[in-house]
């Protein structure tokens, strides 16, 4: 259990990072924030994978399609994040 929650952090981490240097701008986030976009990402990307394909993680928890939809997901997340945060501060 301990070793699944690591990887979810190492990979939530991961997802997240490359998730920030894809999207272009500057996001005023912590390494933590980092995580959590990369952690909910990739619970976007496995489902929409599940949609599209109609998979699950069956097959096992760490798969290259499965790390790249976690980076497809995290962009996902990134992008919404940043436009509801320029609305915020807009309406200010």
């Amino acid at each position: 259990m301990l070793g699944l929650i690591v990887s979810i952090i190492i990979i939530g981490l991961i997802a997240g990072a490359l998730a920030r240097l894809l999207v272009p701008g500057k996001q005023h986030m912590s390494i933590l924030m980092t995580v959590v976009i990369g952690i909910v990402g990739s619970f976007v990307g496995g489902f929409l994978g599940y949609l599209i394909f109609g998979k699950d993680a069956g097959d096992g928890f760490l798969q290259p399609a499965g790390i790249i939809g976690s980076i497809i997901g995290a962009v996902i997340v990134l992008l919404v994040w940043t436009r509801v945060g320029e609305r915020r501060s807009v309406r200010r």
